[in-house]
């Protein structure tokens, strides 16, 4: 085992010119730079994000108490968004995050993320000011963005609207167009079957993300309501439409890869408290360890996040295209396996 660096010198130099471009970028904008805690009382209670724990210690050096239990956070966004409703104004973060997922190309279980939060902005508003920060630091990115909602990538792949389409519909394409899923769509076993979400996200990564031009950004809007993670709805914004509801999320693609998800904030206390719960649910549902709720972000939405939208940004996939490498570990000093 080697004990130096899987990065070369020269791009050690290409990642502190991008970190000092985004920290320029958002100074201009008078956005602040925040820090918040990796370690935290409570986790991530997304049933699709499995968060590192410490195992606590009954006792300080001191013999004085007792030290619970840490999630490393996955991301800032509970603490940040107790910055916003404590009068912040926009902020922003770089900072380390760690995932439980497995090593590859495209993932390191430990990562820098960018994030960032905008009062008073729309989704789209944030889209478009995610496009002038990406193209500020990929400037070898010519071609003008791609635009698409969730919906109208399905129409024009799959012919069905998935917001309203039956889950036959959905497996029938996915058993039409990726065998490979085989096991998870017969109907000979429907225990071993996906998910509606699942269907759709499997549809998304192999059928339809291929097709992403790898020479320009492609921003896909209008989530299904069931992957709204904490966005507002449409519904709110337009009840009475006769439109399912949407989830106000975008994600922002270089070619295949994700580099970005961000969404028009949900501020409703008790939204933001039943979406937790349901999500804690869904952990228990399928066998996954529950989550300590983070109280102290409940706490300030009940005070009042203000409207704003907010996004977070893989710098380390950022710095793939940058530098035009295959494997997030190239670019990472000393990636998962030799740190």
């Amino acid at each position: 085992m080697s004990w130096e660096p899987t990065t070369d010198q020269q791009l050690r130099q290409l990642r502190a010119k991008m970190n000092r471009d985004i920290r320029e970028f958002f100074y201009q904008r008078k956005v602040l730079e925040v820090e918040t805690p990796a370690l935290s009382q409570a986790g991530n209670t997304d049933p699709f994000i499995q968060s590192f724990q410490t195992t606590g210690s009954d006792i300080t050096e001191d013999h004085s108490s007792t030290i619970p239990q840490r999630y490393l956070h996955t991301s800032p966004e509970y603490p940040m968004k107790r910055l916003l409703a404590a009068g912040s104004g926009d902020i922003y973060q770089i900072c380390k995050v760690w995932r439980k997922e497995e090593s590859g190309k495209n993932h390191n279980p430990e990562f820098t993320l960018l994030e960032w939060y905008r009062i008073g902005f729309t989704a789209q508003q944030l889209m478009q000011e995610v496009s002038e920060l990406l193209h500020s630091v990929l400037t070898q990115i010519k071609l003008p963005d791609k635009m698409y909602s969730y919906e109208q990538l399905f129409l024009e792949k799959f012919a069905i609207n998935p917001h309203i389409a039956s889950y036959d519909e959905i497996l029938e394409c996915v058993v039409t167009s990726i065998p490979s899923l085989d096991a998870y769509t017969s109907t000979d076993k429907p225990s071993n079957q996906l998910d509606r979400q699942a269907l759709l996200d499997a549809l998304l990564t192999y059928c339809i993300e291929p097709d992403f031009d790898k020479n320009c950004l492609t921003f896909v809007y209008d989530y299904p309501a069931t992957q709204s993670a904490l966005a507002k709805l449409s519904n709110e914004q337009c009840e009475g439409d006769g439109k399912p509801p949407v989830a106000l999320r975008f994600e922002v693609f270089l070619g295949q890869k994700e580099l970005g998800n961000g969404y028009q904030e949900e501020t409703s206390h008790q939204r933001n408290t039943d979406i937790l719960n349901k999500e804690n649910a869904q952990r228990h549902a399928t066998g996954l360890k529950e989550v300590t709720v983070d109280n102290n972000f409940i706490e300030a939405a009940k005070s009042g996040i203000p409207e704003s939208a907010g996004v977070a940004i893989g710098l380390d996939r950022v710095l793939m295209a940058i530098t035009e490498v295959e494997s997030i570990q190239k670019v990472i000093n000393f990636p998962w396996d030799v740190a």
